[in-house]
Formats: C-alpha cells, structure tokens, sequence
C-alpha cells in the first residue's frame, strides 16, 4: 500500500487551533479547498517549530527576492470548523518555497512506528505507507498563518518565572523552590 497525498493547491484555508483546556490541548491543522476538510493533529513544539520555520522562509524570500509582493491577509482568528475528525497524527513535517509561483509548500507526513524508535533527522517519504497532507499557500497567508499560531501556542499555561516550567489552575512543584508549591 502506498501512501495518499492530500493535495491542497491552494488551500481556501489553512489555520492551526486547539482544543481542550491548558495543559491538556491537542493541537490542529485544518485545511479547506471549497468542500474538502482535513483536520491532522500535532505536537505544541511542532506548531511552534512550524510557525517559526515559516517566518524565516518569508524573511528569506524578502531579503533575497525583494520586489516579490506580499498581499496582506486579514488575520483568521475563528475556531476550528467541525466536525474535527482527526485523518493522522503528524510525525514529519516540510517546508519549501516555490519560486515560480510564489507560494510556500508545507507537507506533514503521518507518524511512522519507525519514528517511535529512532532519533535521526527524518525525512517525507513518498514511497512509505504514510498519508501526506501538502498544502500551498500564499506568502501573505503564510504570514497570517505563522502569527496565528504563536498566538496559539502562546495561549497555554504561564510559565513559572523561576524554573520556567508550565503552571497549572493550582499550582506546580517548583525544582528551584526546594519542591515548594508555586
């Protein structure tokens, strides 16, 4: 059985939303072409590592490609649409720009057990068994997407000010208080 590539070229919309409370979320992609939603589910360090990678491809292509125009997209802060019916759990994630069209690619391949047991550097495979989401999106929307989800990210539990780890509605065992109660 080979793998699906689910193809959104370009994707109508394509936003990154949680759901459940602090310290328990799961984190979501959707993407939507006309009637087509596909909802994959990923890690919070993946969103940020995502949002954080696409923001460099931008700085990039501004810096190297300064007359390609970025059109301005309103930001998207409206919930995940449902039914959110997760197709796979993300295990690798890639990122290209295609100069020729200026969009940018984003592929998000569907964990492998392989991946479970090994630390190397991974790569999308399109000869495995592992469903492929690609979307392509617009500089301008790639943008609005980067910010939306360090604003998603970034709404989760605050951080303690003295070990940095997350604190919890009633509080947390704080390592550099001694086990003290934060």
């Amino acid at each position: 059985m080979s793998s699906r590539i689910l193809l959104f070229d370009p994707a109508d919309r394509f936003v990154v939303g949680t759901v459940g409370v602090p310290g328990e979320r799961t984190f979501y992609i959707q993407a939507r072409d006309r009637s087509r939603l596909v909802s994959v589910s990923l890690e919070k360090a993946q969103v940020s590592a995502l949002a954080d990678r696409v923001i460099q491809i931008l700085r990039e292509v501004r810096s190297s490609e300064p007359l390609t125009p970025f059109e301005r997209v309103a930001s998207d802060d409206q919930p995940l649409e449902t039914p959110i019916d997760e197709e796979f759990r993300v295990g690798v994630i890639g990122l290209a720009y295609v100069s020729d069209r200026r969009l940018i690619e984003i592929d998000m391949q569907a964990i492998a057990e392989s991946q479970f047991e090994s630390d190397e550097l991974m790569e999308i495979d399109t000869d495995g068994d592992q469903d492929i989401l690609r979307v392509l999106i617009p500089l301008g929307y790639a943008e609005s997407f980067a910010k939306r989800a360090n604003i998603v990210v970034g709404a989760g539990r605050v951080p303690c000010p003295f070990c940095g780890g997350p604190i919890d509605p009633a509080g947390h065992l704080c390592p550099r208080a001694n086990g003290y109660r934060r």
